[in-house]
């Protein structure tokens, strides 16, 4: 992972200006779990240092304490918004668009994850299915399509263990495990 140090080597002291050295190493700390989750490190720096200053800031405070250009300020802010780690502050004593970090943490993660995870477990429901339709129509052995089948409900159960997370915050793995027992127990008693 790319930080400060490293990313900004013109610098006197090797980190943005305007940023003290412990929010240099906060900001990457959540860069580097952000970019493990698949996001843009910079994502996660953005909404760390809205977070820990715990102040609305503007698109021009953030360009400048973060070192990004313009373009990517404006697709990392978009995005951000749309999945609600940020959102928008109109403030009478300041001028333009400020923008303020998502302070419910567990919400946000709850949120982000299922969101991004719900579009993935019904993507690949949907691809077992069509595999499931043409393994049949090619007359595949029935203890493929059963394996298929079997599959497709693994996808689901994920499905339901999302929203139950959205819901609650709370997994219980060992209701899913329940439910992939029986299913697989399907499977070997045929």
């Amino acid at each position: 992972m790319k930080g400060y140090a490293t990313h900004l080597e013109g610098r006197p002291s090797g980190r943005p200006a305007g940023l003290h050295p412990w929010e240099v190493l906060a900001l990457d700390a959540v860069a580097e779990v952000i970019e493990f989750w698949g996001f843009k490190g910079n994502h996660g720096r953005m909404w760390a240092l809205l977070y820990l200053r715990g102040e609305a800031m503007s698109a021009g405070e953030l360009q400048e304490l973060l070192g990004l250009s313009r373009g990517a300020m404006s697709m990392l802010t978009r995005e951000l918004l749309d999945w609600g780690v940020l959102h928008r502050v109109h403030s009478r004593d300041r001028s333009g668009r400020r923008f303020a970090a998502e302070e419910d943490l567990v919400g946000m993660v709850r949120r982000v994850l299922s969101r991004r995870e719900q579009l993935l477990f019904e993507r690949v429901r949907g691809m077992l299915d069509q595999a499931r339709k043409k393994a049949a129509s090619a007359r595949a052995p029935r203890e493929t399509r059963d394996r298929l089948a079997r599959m497709i409900t693994l996808a689901s159960v994920g499905t339901i263990a999302l929203g139950a997370f959205q819901k609650s915050a709370r997994f219980d793995f060992r209701d899913a495990l329940g439910v992939l027992s029986t299913v697989a127990g399907r499977g070997r008693s045929k």
